[in-house]
């Protein structure tokens, strides 16, 4: 007997093919040259000459996005390409009145598998959500205009893009529906609390659009999402529910409408997607619908992960900073699946699933990074264990904070407080990110020296953890303000609010310095020390 190899038929096991993909066999894939490509750029980034350089900083009074080596200044008026040496515009818009104002972007970019109707397709789009319900889909390069939707009249106002399917289904969700005062003191009562249109994307077209409607689902509603085909319904109290939308879809969608056709809905008639009609609400939902799933949680913080599926969740108030692992098929406790810090800082710790797709969990608080996995229980198939892969431990010193010390003229001093685990003078975690090209953690870390906060960004190995470099960040670091930080290949961005809406933007990109380089570096620092010893202040440009 042949296998499918030897006989010359193409590989069906999914096995086989990742170990034929392993051993090079299909070497012209444009996924192998891509992978080979970033683990080289992977390699020159983690030697020890390899620097990453202040190339630009800037400040603004609006807030500032960060998209895939595109900078968004101005409310999405102005782009910046962060990918060449230096930061260029790549297009910069005129002023637009409140009305025309972006609530919500999402970058769009076109599947490798698929034909599109138009050239133009191909290349990175950016949708946006105007103030007057407008959905636009402009090009990422130049800022045009390629196709413009209106979604809904004055019945609500739709205010945020998200994902159901990343890079194919999109989902509109409009602000919460509130009365004005006078109809609430009459009596009137609301009982539609918000609006969803979910569309296809590339080429865009309308999937339906629906009510959550307060006598479907409850008077206790507070937020609603779509993501991964389910229909997630917050409740006051910390209760959330699941529910499956295609079956949804299915039952409750009264007539498909195509963009850019002509309908007669409820008397109107009038082009699905133009001003002033809109799109028709197509999905009317008249009773409950089948429940999937239903958990308490603080706060509605619910997350779905891992394998075989899990979620974890907060169970009450009491628990704030205990995270519960349960298996979803029969809400059984996994084995050492309580997972407590014990963390005595003002922020809290956090917890997620890897974004890697490989299972695992993130846990990190100030000075502690895990990184969890699940085990099969011994002698227990049907239950799963929470176990250590590895740890990520804060560089501080290892003095003994004793509540008891002794002067030198013996008198005995107690402390009336300990030291909080985020205390500013030691070495915290502000930022824990994954970089899926590069398949490495990066972990910001910030200590206070003097009147000053000084952070780094930390690169370890996505396998084992070990610390493979360290980017020192130039510019003070104020705990007390908004920070963000990309790592996106080879830039660093650092975005941080300061009060009054002051924005700040530094850019870093990744520099080699030759042997030449490094020793004119040097030569540079001794005559900066020779200079500062004569009384003179000399810099180098």
């Amino acid at each position: 007997w042949r296998g499918p190899v030897e006989s010359g038929m193409a590989p069906r096991n999914a096995c086989c093919l990742l170990g034929r993909r392993a051993r090079g066999f299909y070497a012209r894939d444009a996924g192998v040259a891509h992978r080979a490509n970033m683990g080289l750029l992977r390699s020159i980034m983690c030697q020890e000459r390899t620097k990453f350089k202040n190339v630009w900083t800037t400040h603004s009074t609006s807030p500032i996005a960060y998209e895939r080596g595109r900078i968004y200044f101005d409310n999405y008026r102005c782009c910046i390409s962060s990918i060449a040496q230096e930061p260029r515009i790549l297009y910069q818009k005129p002023k637009s009145p409140k009305s025309e104002k972006i609530e919500d972007a999402l970058l769009l970019e076109c599947p490798l598998e698929e034909t599109l109707p138009s050239p133009l397709d191909y290349k990175p789009s950016l949708l946006v959500l105007t103030a007057q319900n407008w959905l636009l889909r402009l090009s990422a390069d130049s800022g045009e205009i390629l196709e413009k939707i209106y979604l809904a009249g004055s019945c609500c106002k739709f205010r945020y893009l998200s994902w159901d399917t990343p890079q194919e289904v999109m989902v509109i969700k409009s602000a919460q529906n509130k009365l004005p005062a006078t109809a609430r003191q009459a009596g009137i009562q609301q009982s539609v609390l918000f609006h969803l249109a979910l569309f296809q994307v590339l080429p865009l077209s309308f999937i339906g659009m629906l009510e959550i409607n307060k006598k479907i689902f409850g008077n206790s509603v507070t937020d609603v999402a779509i993501s991964n085909g389910v229909l997630i319904i917050m409740h006051s109290m910390g209760l959330v529910r699941l529910y499956n939308f295609q079956a949804i879809s299915e039952k409750f969608m009264e007539e498909t409408f195509d963009l850019g056709y002509e309908f007669n809905w409820n008397g109107q008639v009038g082009i699905v997607g133009k001003y002033p009609f809109g799109l028709p609400c197509n999905i009317k939902i008249t009773d409950t619908p089948p429940l999937l799933f239903e958990v308490s949680s603080l706060e509605n913080a619910f997350q779905i992960g891992g394998y075989p599926w899990h979620y974890i969740i907060t169970p009450k108030k009491k628990d704030k900073g205990v995270f519960h692992i349960c298996s979803l098929k029969d809400k059984a406790l996994a084995k050492n699946g309580i997972q407590d810090m014990k963390c005595c800082s003002l922020e809290p710790d956090w917890i997620y699933f890897h974004p890697d797709m490989s299972g695992r969990i993130i846990h990190a608080g100030p000075n502690l990074i895990k990184v969890l996995k699940f085990k099969e229980v011994e002698n227990n198939i049907t239950q799963m264990e929470i176990a250590e892969d590895f740890m990520i431990v804060a560089n501080r010193e290892n003095n003994v904070d004793s509540a008891v010390t002794v002067t030198a003229s013996g008198r005995v001093v107690k402390k009336r407080y300990n030291l909080l685990d985020d205390d500013p003078e030691q070495e915290t975690f502000k930022i824990v990110d994954y970089e899926d090209e590069l398949d490495l953690l990066s972990v910001v870390a910030v200590t206070q020296i003097g009147a000053e906060g000084r952070a780094h960004l930390d690169f370890h190995c996505n396998d084992r953890g070990i610390l493979l470099k360290s980017i020192p960040l130039l510019e003070s670091w104020d705990v007390t303000y908004s920070h963000e930080v990309y790592f996106d290949r080879d830039l660093v961005l650092h975005i941080e609010q300061k009060p009054n809406r002051r924005f700040s933007c530094y850019v870093y990109q990744m520099v080699c310095n030759t042997a030449e380089e490094e020793e004119c570096s040097s030569h540079e620092k001794m005559e900066r020390v020779s200079c500062k010893k004569g009384g003179r202040r000399f810099e180098c440009s």
